[in-house]
């Protein structure tokens, strides 16, 4: 999508705030969490985009949580997994501030912001005693 004026300088701008080592390390992260293989050659947004990874995610650690995660259908239903996700990451205790919008993530609108919010997720997940996975920062800073 080409974009133009304001849009294309807000858009190199989101884009300036990526970083690559970051991104692919939440992802080994995530996906040690949910114990499955990162899917290769797929990128940091797409392997995200229709939430079910995130789902699995938050369903890991509180098991039940997303009772019903949409694997394919419409854009709508998609969208819905993030939806479910970002409300259980609230519940988790993760501030509504520190997480990102569905559009964010679904058109890929802002990256960075998605990863913040994720990093504040793994940040609250892994402040919890009962939580014996991989911790956040450990993984961050060993694979950044």
């Amino acid at each position: 999508m080409a974009h133009y004026g304001i849009q294309a300088h807000v858009a190199a701008k989101t884009a300036s705030k990526r970083s690559p080592g970051l991104e692919k390390a939440v992802l080994e992260w995530v996906f040690s969490v949910i114990e499955e293989p990162l899917p290769e050659g797929a990128g940091y947004e797409e392997t995200l985009k229709d939430g079910v990874v995130l789902c699995k995610l938050v369903n890991k650690v509180k098991p039940g949580a997303i009772d019903k995660i949409a694997t394919s259908g419409s854009g709508y239903l998609l969208m819905e997994n993030i939806n479910k996700f970002l409300k259980v990451a609230q519940d988790l205790g993760v501030s509504h501030d520190n997480l990102f919008r569905t559009v964010d993530l679904f058109e890929k609108k802002n990256i960075p912001e998605v990863t913040a919010g994720i990093i504040a997720l793994a940040r609250v997940i892994c402040a919890d005693p009962n939580f014996k996975g991989p911790q956040i920062e450990k993984w961050v800073f060993a694979n950044n």
